[in-house]
């Protein structure tokens, strides 16, 4: 089996030289896969994703254990440009465009560097294949587009800079249900034409696990589980813990790993 386009091994993130936010982290993603990463708020999961585009040293963070390898180089702690250069573009969770800019302008700032005029406006075309809406909003100022009009134009300014790995972060957060799927729609389009491989971050887990083949599930910045679609959506904690499939107030899933080995233990 040849080795996978990414390849994070027991990955430690530490904050202001003193807070771990992920610790032990060891996941992979082939050419041409969806890969989930799945958790609530506070699980590590855009620390993680930072940490593989190179913009946690913004953050006063850094890697202080484990490999980040892409394409067979390291890449852990290395600067977001070289990272960037190297075929990795993250779309954040804000901040996704450059909002007194126009549509047309969002897409020319991230060109990919070396581009000649002509193959810089095949991509173009490509990208707006694939989000055929904004070609006729190129002339709209982007900070006056929708919720879901940004979040199309932040993935496209990312595809024009040619990646091989797209990182999406909460790509469904705050937008309406029809919109995301929508949306997930097109990351599939972008998975099968631009054969782009994609690292999907999502609280909603059932968002991720619609399009994604294989999902990692976070909690306090460790893996809990992994497992393909199959696997983790008839998982009987999954489905309570991130499917809503039970009644009764949430608890995290590792306070309920606890109470089930307490159960066991005094049983």
């Amino acid at each position: 089996m040849s080795e996978p386009l990414l390849s994070v091994d027991k990955l430690e993130v530490v904050y202001q030289r003193a807070i771990t936010a992920v610790q032990g982290i060891t996941l992979s993603a082939r050419r041409g896969q969806i890969v989930g990463i799945l958790g609530t708020n506070g699980a590590g999961k855009t620390t993680l994703l930072r940490a593989i585009s190179g913009f946690q040293g913004s953050d006063d963070a850094c890697v202080t254990e484990g490999t980040i390898r892409f394409s067979g180089r390291h890449i852990e702690n290395a600067e977001p440009h070289r990272i960037a250069r190297s075929g990795i573009a993250l779309v954040p969770e804000r901040e996704k465009v450059f909002p007194n800019l126009t549509v047309a302008e969002n897409l020319l700032v991230p060109a990919a560097p070396g581009l000649g005029h002509v193959e810089r406006r095949r991509l173009e075309a490509k990208v707006l294949h694939v989000f055929p809406k904004l070609e006729a909003l190129q002339k709209r100022t982007a900070g006056l587009l929708s919720g879901g009009e940004r979040q199309m134009l932040a993935i496209a300014s990312a595809l024009v800079s040619k990646p091989q790995l797209l990182l999406v972060d909460e790509l469904s957060l705050g937008l309406a249900p029809v919109v995301v799927e929508d949306l997930l729609a097109r990351l599939m389009q972008i998975r099968r034409e631009l054969e782009i491989t994609i690292l999907l971050v999502e609280q909603s887990a059932a968002v991720a696990l619609e399009v994604a083949d294989y999902s990692y599930v976070l909690e306090n910045g460790r893996i809990v589980l992994d497992g393909d679609k199959a696997r983790l959506t008839s998982h009987p904690d999954v489905q309570e813990f991130y499917l809503g499939q039970s009644s009764g107030k949430r608890r995290s899933y590792r306070d309920v790993k606890q109470y089930r080995r307490s159960r066991r233990w005094y049983g």
